[in-house]
């Protein structure tokens, strides 16, 4: 028997599955090479939802800020100031790439997995979360402390102002007088 060396045998090989072999390698490359991009846009998809409630808390301020001046120019309030206690602050609601897997039968699967990828896109100024939404927050209840809150019709304009705008019911709502 005659016997082959390493080279022969190689060069065989090769020459008998490399268009298998080349397949493979790229399904190699193609698995691994997009995780890095979503591990960077992962993190900058965390990035953006903490700048997004970071936002919120600039939100909610701005907002008592504007219910101030606005309460403020009720006749007889005087000197106003306001604190909303808010039960769930606001949330962008970000738009989801959900990828489901089963296996077993279609109608009671042996076993699932999900996987949900935020969707971004990318601009010259950087990549930004798909916004399909926003939850607007839920206020507790409001204070307002106030130079006529000793005054009834000035605590039930008051009242129904914050009510308005805010949502909540009266009884949530205290009006009154400053020092």
């Amino acid at each position: 028997m005659e016997r082959k060396t390493a080279h022969e045998w190689f060069r065989a090989f090769w020459d008998r599955y490399k268009f298998v072999l080349l397949v493979v390698l790229i399904g190699i490359i193609l698995l691994v090479w997009p995780t890095a991009k979503r591990e960077s846009e992962s993190k900058q998809t965390q990035a953006a939802a903490f700048s997004s409630a970071d936002s919120t808390e600039e939100s909610n301020a701005d907002t008592v800020s504007q219910m101030e001046s606005i309460l403020s120019k009720i006749s007889g309030v005087g000197e106003l100031h306001l604190m909303l206690t808010v039960d769930t602050s606001s949330q962008l609601q970000l738009a989801q790439d959900t990828e489901l897997s089963y296996s077993g039968a279609t109608a009671a699967p042996d076993d699932y997995s999900r996987k949900s990828d935020t969707v971004v896109l990318s601009g010259d100024s950087g990549d930004s979360a798909v916004v399909t939404g926003k939850n607007y927050p839920v206020y507790r209840g409001a204070l307002v402390v106030c130079a006529g809150g000793d005054n009834a019709g000035v605590k039930l304009a008051v009242t129904q102002a914050v009510a308005a705008l805010t949502g909540l019911s009266s009884e949530r709502i205290t009006v009154v007088k400053c020092q």
